[in-house]
């Protein structure tokens, strides 16, 4: 009996990880302030063109102080996130995994914690072939101490991709929606049938849970693949996302109500509204983004400390079943018990907490009904004129191939026209 809990509990421990479709996700609440982009720009889109200079960088802290061992890998996805199962051979150049020796210890800080960087693809870890990969971060290097993955793509530039932003057709859309339309030059590429060999992805500010994938062109003519029917593509315009600023804790900024210093920083922000009316108000945001800083330090990386940020949303005409989450990039836009609120009936207000490094963090509030569905809509509002940004993917996998090529990308923002 006791042979037979142990295999159960290693079955559980091993597939706890091995999630497909892959995901960003931190396993472990030890692991903060996990930041992954293109070193060309602070906080951009996780994308790199194949055999060129072109780095990703990611950095995190572990909560811990003290320091660990490190290792990460790559595995190639196709394009719906779920492992390609292909050889580490096939798609990794030099070696399968590596140690992450990059780091730093916390300074002058009231929670000290240890900071990691590392930049990719080097001398160690290479990509071979374009597509869609997962970064897979690991204790002692064994992969079933997973730590956090995160999604990044390699692109191989086949394709010429044009895209806008346009009002939707459909009626009931026009002022709360956003429809974008795509057309790609497919040159010398060999398409028998778009309907199988291409793949056209859009995603909304980075965000998985938003992401549409366009299978059959409206129209094929003269090696281009156009995608503008009525019923796709058609995305919430959302409204712009609310903003709080830590950079300095000597005094309040924006949004902020108390500062207070214990055995750790406390902020307490504003109590805030729902923001569902019918008019839009602009506000500057960063598309859901976070950035580490501290105007109170010399280096945010290593002297940025940690503060427990609480919130609070008057629930105006929300339904009495459900709750109230806090997302952003900061956390993935995940809807779990971190992220939750709780509704304090002593002063009537959803109230919750996070601890987060100084910095820069756009958020948003989103309700969760009592059957799981997830929708922002009914707390923050929807309308046309908000600004986002929308990544297009371009997908090629012909009938004879074992991977999808991605050969495509287009970043487009509403704010640029």
């Amino acid at each position: 009996m006791r042979k037979i809990t142990l295999l159960l509990l290693l079955f559980i421990s091993i597939n706890t990880f091995a999630q497909t479709p892959y995901i960003n996700n931190v396993f472990n609440p030890a692991i903060k302030s996990v930041e992954f982009y293109n070193t060309s720009k602070v906080g951009s889109f996780p994308v790199i063109n194949l055999n060129t200079a072109d780095q990703l960088l990611i950095t995190f802290d572990d909560l811990r102080g003290s320091y660990r061992n490190y290792y990460y890998t790559i595995e190639h996805c196709d394009n719906k996130w779920n492992s390609s199962n292909l050889s580490a051979g096939f798609y990794m150049q030099s070696y399968q995994d590596d140690r992450i020796i990059d780091y730093q210890y916390s300074t002058n800080t009231m929670r000290k914690y240890t900071h990691y960087e590392l930049k990719f693809p080097n001398d160690n870890i290479k990509p071979k072939i374009s597509g869609n990969y997962v970064l897979k971060v690991y204790e002692d290097g064994d992969q079933n101490k997973m730590v956090f993955t995160r999604r990044f793509y390699v692109l191989g530039s086949r394709v010429s991709v044009a895209a806008d932003v346009v009002t939707p057709n459909l009626v009931q859309l026009r002022q709360t929606g956003q429809k974008v339309n795509v057309q790609v030059n497919y040159g010398g590429l060999v398409v028998q049938n778009p309907n199988s060999d291409m793949r056209v992805v859009v995603t909304q500010n980075e965000r998985g849970e938003t992401t549409q994938t366009n299978i059959a062109p409206t129209y094929v003519r003269n090696g281009q693949l156009i995608y503008n029917d009525i019923s796709i593509n058609n995305f919430a315009g959302r409204n712009e996302f609310r903003r709080f600023d830590t950079r300095t804790l000597k005094l309040n900024s924006q949004r902020i109500a108390r500062i207070y210093r214990d055995t750790a920083y406390s902020i307490v922000l504003l109590t805030e509204p729902v923001r569902n009316s019918p008019d839009y108000l602009f506000e500057f945001d960063n598309d859901g983004r976070f950035f580490i800083l501290n105007q109170d330090g010399n280096d945010a990386r290593r002297d940025g400390d940690y503060t427990y940020v609480y919130f609070s949303l008057a629930p105006g005409n929300l339904p009495p079943q459900g709750a109230v989450h806090i997302i952003g990039k900061f956390n993935d836009y995940r809807i779990d018990g971190r992220s939750k609120m709780e509704f304090d009936t002593s002063v009537g207000r959803y109230i919750g907490k996070q601890l987060l490094k100084q910095g820069v963090y756009d958020y948003e509030y989103t309700w969760v009904d009592n059957a799981g569905k997830a929708d922002d809509v009914p707390i923050e509002g929807s309308h046309f004129e908000t600004e986002n940004e929308y990544q297009v993917l371009i997908y090629y996998r012909p009938p004879s191939a074992r991977w999808d090529e991605l050969v495509g990308y287009r970043l487009l923002s509403t704010a640029k026209k």
